[in-house]
């Protein structure tokens, strides 16, 4: 099963709203194509890669014009090439997978963490701590193995087009131990450089906030290039990342992150808290 990438859902939306428009029922619209109703709603709802030949003979049957068909038909061409992290599939589970697919094709991320320091911004020594204590026992070998993973996802950030990247974190995350001395003043250093990058935002919410919004779970917003992509937010939970796009979770979801920068330290000030709790170690 393909990944829920951002071009599949779009793809998955313009069928569902032409054939609406078309005024077909999902039975009527995949007897005239030879398959069925399931098929036809697993391709709208973004579960099953579509074929571009497929897409081609629906849109056609619903009356499209000529010029939306064909840039349906290569965004399903496109939907359908293999992302960079298909190599590590194996080590991942479906949630995550459909968050990095989502992930990979943002021009904006926004996300708040209480607990550790976002992992688009973790060091190599950092993560390998993060790994071994996790929920799961992992070989020397497997820690590796997702180091790899999160420094491959991290090189968008420095690419030559690169998403707008807004970190809020928690002070709690960035007192809170993980690995050696060194691992932590090697990640507080590594934060403030990150800072200096014109396309990322790093602010810190004091200890002196007290109990916030945000303060029960992580929080990720993922903003896209097409305006008809909807934000995507996501919250980390013991099962893994779960993702939510009902517009009743978004705005509650946006309303926590709005608030969040509120009460965090300014940019400045935060690299200020920084540099003190370098000091400090």
């Amino acid at each position: 099963m393909a990944p829920k990438t951002a071009r599949a859902r779009r793809l998955g939306l313009a069928l569902r709203t032409h054939r609406e428009a078309a005024g077909l029922t999902l039975e009527a619209a995949a007897d005239e194509i030879s398959s069925t109703r399931s098929t036809l709603s697993r391709y709208e709802n973004a579960q099953s890669p579509v074929k571009p030949a497929t897409v081609r003979a629906l849109l056609t049957l619903y009356g499209v014009a000529p010029d939306e068909i064909a840039a349906a038909v290569q965004l399903a061409k496109d939907a359908r090439k293999p992302g960079w992290w298909v190599s590590y599939s194996y080590l991942l589970d479906r949630r995550t997978i459909d968050f990095i697919a989502l992930e990979a094709e943002a021009t904006g991320i926004a996300n708040f963490e209480p607990s550790v320091v976002p992992g688009l911004l973790q060091t190599s020594d950092y993560i390998r701590g993060v790994m071994r204590g996790g929920p799961h026992t992992l070989s020397d070998e497997q820690v590796e193995q997702r180091v790899k993973l999160r420094l491959d996802r991290q090189q968008r950030l420095t690419a030559d087009t690169p998403p707008i990247f807004d970190a809020i974190i928690d002070e709690g995350a960035l007192l809170r131990p993980v690995g050696d001395r060194s691992a932590m003043e090697g990640q507080l250093q590594h934060l403030v450089k990150m800072a200096e990058l014109p396309n990322i935002t790093v602010q810190v919410i004091p200890l002196a906030a007290g109990y916030h919004r945000g303060t029960r779970g992580s929080l990720h917003i993922l903003e896209f290039p097409d305006p008809e992509d909807p934000i995507i937010a996501s919250v980390e939970t013991v099962a893994g990342q779960m993702i939510l796009d009902g517009p009743g979770d978004l705005r509650t979801c946006t309303k926590i992150m709005e608030h969040l920068r509120t009460v965090a330290l300014s940019p400045a000030d935060s690299r200020a808290k920084l540099f003190q709790l370098l000091k400090g170690r």
